[in-house]
């Protein structure tokens, strides 16, 4: 395994550098006005920006027309109908069924148990 060397002005600048960005908050904070204002003008020109690129140019700016046209696919249509009415039949066929009652052997043998006793 290779030790990594590090000269010490390098590793030096490294920690002026972190020392400054964690003074940052706090220098902002203390100048909470300005950041403010830098912050609303910023926003505002970038909102102008996000305006002008998908309201103003969009207005001026002529849709393509395609050569190709969209044709309908009648024999897929008419293949997810078939689906569609297949699955309406089963539905209509399930509300038609009776099921049985999951409780009716406990009735009966409680019943056997009552007669018994």
């Amino acid at each position: 395994m290779k030790k990594i060397k590090i000269k010490s002005s390098v590793l030096e600048n490294l920690l002026k550098q972190i020392a400054k960005i964690k003074k940052l908050p706090w220098i902002l904070a203390e100048h909470a006005f300005l950041t403010f204002l830098f912050f609303l003008f910023l926003v505002l020109i970038l909102g102008g920006f996000i305006f002008y690129k998908y309201s103003i140019l969009v207005e001026k700016k002529e849709p393509e027309i395609l050569g190709k046209t969209f044709q309908f696919e009648e024999k897929t249509y008419q293949e997810i109908l078939k689906e569609w009415q297949e699955r309406e039949e089963k539905f209509e066929m399930a509300s038609e069924k009776e099921y049985s009652n999951p409780f009716q052997e406990i009735k009966k043998e409680e019943q056997e148990l009552e007669t018994e006793g």
